[in-house]
């Protein structure tokens, strides 16, 4: 059997034009160099080079057994430059899947410090439903999620990563908007916008339930920036996440907390079968530095 170490001394034979200029370029001893080669040619049933001849002539087997050589190393070459491709860039488009209050800033944010350690990184962002995100990191179809908490998604790993309280999003100039926190009986007659069904608006109803109140909601809308957007209008009040809601800095709303305080947790998520690739481990770690620098200036631990 051949030694790669013999034919890694081969090539450099060839490429120094001599078994001494070899030696020399690779620091070692000459005789090791005259050693390693015979030992080839006597595993590989022929001589490689001229013997006598001064410089690294190769016989004709020698030069037929070269080019082999140079082909195999190509194709290890070739490899060298796919594990060095799946070490700085992944195996393939990093899929991340994010509710759409951390869309807009935290993630791209975390995104583009990935893209500053690995330039060229892939990185699919898609924005779906919590029940579409929870189905993609049990299925394996995203690498990162990041969506509400919910219990009871096996093959799921998740972990807390962010909780805020609910602000209530007031039209500028009504008369609520001059009070430093909105209560549910605050809300009693007033019109409301609602949100979609889901886990955030079941514990808004419950809210105005356990307060003995009947909530008035006239309009519904998906996303907070929708909600805003209708409140902005005149046309009701809102219970939103602050996060999103904050952004919209040309609105002419304000937003007060809300009591009973309401915490939206959120979580990060990743399929449970096998741990995150490198690459996406790295994007949780900048997810986290994200979140970290946006506790400070939310004025939280």
């Amino acid at each position: 059997m051949m030694n790669p170490a013999h034919l890694d001394l081969f090539r450099a034979v060839l490429r120094h034009g001599g078994m001494t200029r070899a030696a020399a370029a690779l620091g070692i001893g000459q005789p090791h160099v005259s050693r390693a080669i015979a030992q080839l040619e006597t595993d590989l049933g022929f001589a490689l080079f001229v013997r006598g001849h001064g410089a690294a002539l190769p016989t004709r087997e020698g030069e037929a057994f070269a080019r082999e050589v140079e082909r195999t190393y190509a194709g290890l070459d070739a490899l060298r430059e796919a594990a060095g491709r799946i070490r700085d860039l992944g195996t393939g488009p990093l899929r991340v899947a994010c509710q759409p209050s951390l869309a807009a800033r935290l993630l791209p944010r975390a995104i583009r410090r990935l893209n500053e350690e690995h330039p060229g990184i892939h990185v699919a962002v898609l924005v779906p439903s919590p029940e579409t995100i929870w189905s993609w990191a049990a299925s394996d179809q995203c690498d990162v999620g990041l969506v509400r908490s919910r219990p009871g998604h096996e093959g799921v790993r998740s972990e807390s990563f962010l909780a805020t309280e609910a602000v209530c999003a007031v039209p500028l100039g009504h008369a609520l908007a001059s009070k430093t926190a909105i209560t549910v009986a605050d809300l009693a007659g007033e019109p409301m916008i609602a949100g979609t069904p889901g886990v955030f608006q079941q514990r808004v109803e419950e809210a105005f339930a356990q307060a003995g109140i009947a909530p008035l909601f006239v309009f519904t809308a998906q996303y907070t920036a929708a909600r805003c957007g209708l409140v902005a209008e005149g046309l009701g009040m809102a219970i939103v996440d602050p996060l999103p809601a904050r952004t919209l800095t040309g609105l002419p709303i304000v937003l007060r907390p809300f009591r009973p305080r309401l915490s939206i947790q959120t979580v990060m998520t990743h399929p449970a079968g096998r741990p995150p690739g490198r690459i996406a481990q790295r994007l949780m770690d900048h997810l986290r530095a994200q979140r970290d620098a946006l506790r400070l200036t939310m004025g939280s631990g």
